[in-house]
């Protein structure tokens, strides 16, 4: 078992569903120096993605790598020399334990290996297809205006899977942002290393966090997510 990630093999199908922020976990040698309180809020982990990528990966028979740490130990969806990677500063929130953190550190034990992680599954894969799955909080404190959307999809240049994925959502009954309500050209790191820069065909999804905050919740959106998922993979791989 590594800190870095947990790895859930549930198949032998060409699936790896990659879930950056699944943890809240803060190891007991880093001090954030934040209210404890903070590490169950949305700017410590995207509520509610670890469990959905756990049922999908069960559901479909396919591999989910699960990020270790709480993206304010470090943020893994971020570029190796991106201002946010170690975060001082989160939705209002000063982080001040990592004014002074070791970066090198901190990639050391966690980034590096979660990438390579990620990288060896789909070596292993002769045609992989990749779900990346996120949550989004409803409004920020930062910024109150309200967010509609139940479903985000995300982006960089590849858009194939989001134009089969969209209508397939939107005939499901959800309320769907096409690049909201975060930008896949700007927040598209792992995708932009792992799918982009290799070829392989992905879908990225944002759930909005209150739907998905607990186990009926979950539950509703793996089955939703599913079948759309294997309609995107059956056309691209």
């Amino acid at each position: 078992m590594s800190e870095a990630f947990t790895l859930v093999e549930a198949g032998g199908l060409d699936l790896l569903i990659v879930t950056d922020h699944a943890s809240a976990h803060v190891p007991k040698d880093i001090d954030l120096g934040i209210d404890p309180v903070l590490r169950a809020n949305h700017i410590a982990i995207d509520i509610g993605v670890a469990a959905v990528s756990r049922l999908l990966a069960a559901q479909l028979g396919g591999t989910a790598t699960l990020g270790g740490v709480s993206r304010l130990v470090i943020d893994l969806n971020r570029e190796e020399d991106a201002p946010g990677l170690l975060p001082v500063m989160s939705d209002g929130h000063v982080i001040s334990g990592n004014r002074a953190a070791d970066l090198s550190d901190r990639m050391r034990r966690f980034y590096h290996p979660y990438h390579h992680a990620i990288g060896q599954r789909l070596a292993m894969m002769a045609s992989p297809f990749i779900l990346s799955v996120h949550s989004f909080t409803p409004r920020l404190a930062s910024d109150p205006e309200q967010r509609p959307w139940e479903i985000g999809i995300l982006y960089g240049e590849d858009d194939r899977a989001a134009r089969i994925a969209i209508p397939l959502l939107e005939a499901a009954g959800l309320i769907v942002g096409d690049q909201q309500p975060y930008s896949g050209k700007l927040l598209n790191a792992t995708m932009n290393r792992h799918a982009e820069a290799n070829g392989i065909p992905y879908l990225g999804i944002e759930m909005r966090q209150d739907l998905v905050a607990d186990p009926a919740g979950q539950r509703r959106f793996a089955d939703l997510l599913g079948p759309v998922v294997l309609a995107c993979r059956s056309a691209l791989t």
